[in-house]
């Protein structure tokens, strides 16, 4: 991979961890501001609803942003691109589609057959 593609990788992989650390930010702020009071438990309800959701999100979210800053060091070290797994480079394509993967196509492929045959 050329230094072009590196450098791609990583401003779109900065800019996502910008964006998901930014929406954490104003997940927190928007519940430690809450202050409403709710007479109807039907609505305190709801709302406990959609907190629990939004956070289920946001946790799936911290695990990608360590996913990110995992892609990013090894962006830093060289070995962004690289399978984990048999060592070949990672198509461009796949890691456009998912830029924090660490496997290509092949070893991905192996992997989830050894999990569906596993009945993981």
């Amino acid at each position: 991979m050329d230094q072009k593609q590196v450098e791609y990788f990583r401003v779109l992989l900065q800019s996502q961890l910008d964006e998901l650390i930014e929406e954490a930010y104003k997940t927190v702020n928007g519940m430690t501001n809450f202050k409403d009071n709710f007479p109807d438990p039907t609505d305190r309800a709801s709302l406990e609803t959609d907190r629990n959701f939004l956070l289920r999100i946001r946790d799936r979210e911290r695990k990608l942003i360590e996913k990110i800053k995992e892609a990013l060091e090894r962006i830093d070290n060289g070995t962004f691109g690289m399978c984990e797994i048999c060592g070949k480079e990672i198509g461009e394509e796949r890691l456009k589609a998912r830029p924090v993967t660490t496997r290509c196509i092949d070893c991905k492929k192996k992997q989830e057959a050894r999990e569906k045959a596993k009945g993981l």
